[in-house]
């Protein structure tokens, strides 16, 4: 990652370990050291402050292994449930300096989703700026936001290093001083999770998707303005985004927690052993027995399909250790509630808010009438195998990328995660999902029935 030469250059904000005790044990348990080349210090105070309040700590359940175990028999009951239905307790502080603005500590109630608002432990310094790539109309609000955020609002802009070497900029000598002022990253090679304040999307729905990418921990808030296709996740207007963006500077906007789904892909994991009663056995149970080969945190769903074999696929579906049913068909989504307004839908799905504690499974036109779409408690723990008696492998994808072929053997498994991605509103929560259902989807659009005029059909229709 690169950043502008000159002694006066900013340098990249210090995580607030003391006010976020998410990211603070995150850091204490990541290999990856700082800059200074200290590893972070624990303190205390953070746990036994969500003990006392009687909240579990985040990302407490996020990890449920699989039901049974060696004391457990084909007559014995399974053990008692060990987490929350409702899912984990989300991260409430995003990025370095963004957080939930509290509520007064002398009331006791269940946070509103509808009161969440968003506020500043500092002043935000560092903005990440994501534009869709090969398209040249945004070539010019690409340049009239970064000019903004470097001359009038002096803060630090970060961009993608293929997006500031573009052409369209490149040969722009009156946007050559603010391109010299750019911090550039490439994406697999620099890590900036812990210096970006605040992020801005210029594009479609897509940005929203990648941006949510970069971010495998916590995810600054995400501001996105509608220049793409569709828009659905992108409920500003850039006309106005001089005054849409100071507002968010100076803190106190509505937001939406849209939930995750953590996953990981579990190579060589199940054997040829039987299950008894639907029950995996306990060698088989956790992550531990097998090989991590993939661990990612993902906005919209999760798809399992035939991939490029003419057979149907035929994948077993686990929740909480338990089997649940087999899936024989094109293959099988599993989707968050922002998830289930994409292709989700296209597949028959309902539409869920995105503030709804939930995950979505719905079949790829699947070999039978009566398997319809399901939505499950957000804190279970689904897992995904090929099933004994499959004809051909699988194929999954994430968000539409890094597709991969699945194995006998191999297992998917997949939770809610504790790190959400928190939208900004342009209105409020309600509002703006109602509007792209309407604007983006044209849901429940049709030619309305006339009105009756005549008395003697209005005497009719009531007899």
């Amino acid at each position: 990652m690169t950043q502008p030469s000159g002694p006066s250059g900013p340098s990249g904000p210090v995580l607030d370990l003391d006010r976020c005790p998410v990211l603070r044990d995150s850091a204490t348990r990541s290999p990856r050291r700082r800059r200074d080349g200290k590893r972070p210090q624990r303190q205390g105070g953070g746990h036994q402050q969500l003990l006392r309040e009687g909240r579990g700590l985040p990302g407490q359940h996020e990890h449920l292994k699989a039901c049974g175990s060696e004391s457990d028999t084909a007559e014995s009951s399974p053990k008692r449930r060990a987490h929350f239905l409702h899912g984990p307790y989300p991260a409430t502080h995003f990025g370095p300096k963004a957080c939930i603005l509290p509520n007064p500590t002398s009331i006791m109630h269940i946070q509103d989703p509808a009161s969440q608002r968003l506020t500043w432990n500092k002043p935000p310094v560092n903005v990440l700026v994501i534009r869709k790539i090969r398209d040249e109309s945004l070539a010019e609000p690409f340049k009239e936001l970064c000019r903004f955020l470097v001359e009038e609002k002096q803060m630090m802009v970060y961009v993608e290093r293929r997006v500031a070497d573009d052409a369209t900029l490149a040969n722009d000598e009156t946007f050559g001083s603010i391109r010299n002022q750019l911090c550039t990253f490439r994406e697999g090679f620099d890590d900036i999770s812990d210096c970006i304040d605040l992020i801005i999307c210029l594009g479609g729905d897509g940005t929203l998707l990648y941006a949510s990418s970069l971010f495998q921990g916590s995810v600054p808030p995400v501001m996105a303005f509608h220049l793409g296709s569709l828009g659905f996740l992108t409920p500003f207007k850039f006309e106005s985004y001089k005054t849409e963006v100071a507002k968010v500077f100076e803190g106190n906007a509505a937001i939406t927690l849209r939930s995750r789904l953590k996953v990981k892909v579990v190579k060589e994991l199940l054997q040829s052993t039987p299950s008894h009663n639907g029950l995996l056995p306990q060698t088989h149970s956790s992550a531990e027995t097998g090989k991590v080969s993939l661990q990612l945190q993902v906005l919209n769903e999760v798809v399992v399909d035939r991939g490029p074999s003419s057979y149907l696929s035929n994948v077993d579906l686990y929740l909480d250790g338990r089997l649940i049913t087999s899936v024989q068909g094109d293959g099988l989504i599993v989707s968050t509630p922002t998830g289930s307004t994409a292709y989700a839908a296209a597949a028959g799905a309902s539409m869920i808010h995105p503030n709804v504690p939930a995950i979505m499974v719905t079949p790829i036109c699947p070999h039978s009438l009566s398997f319809r779409p399901i939505v499950v408690p957000a804190g279970v723990e689904l897992m995904i195998t090929l099933s004994p008696d499959a004809r051909n492998t699988a194929w999954v994808s994430f968000d539409g990328r890094k597709r991969q072929e699945i194995q006998h053997g191999d297992c998917i498994k997949i939770t809610t995660s504790c790190f959400p991605v928190p939208s900004i509103c342009c209105y409020d929560l309600v509002y703006d999902w109602f509007e792209s259902l309407a604007q983006c989807l044209h849901w429940n659009v049709r030619k309305r029935q006339a009105r009756l005029t005549d008395v003697s059909d209005c005497s009719d229709t009531e007899n």
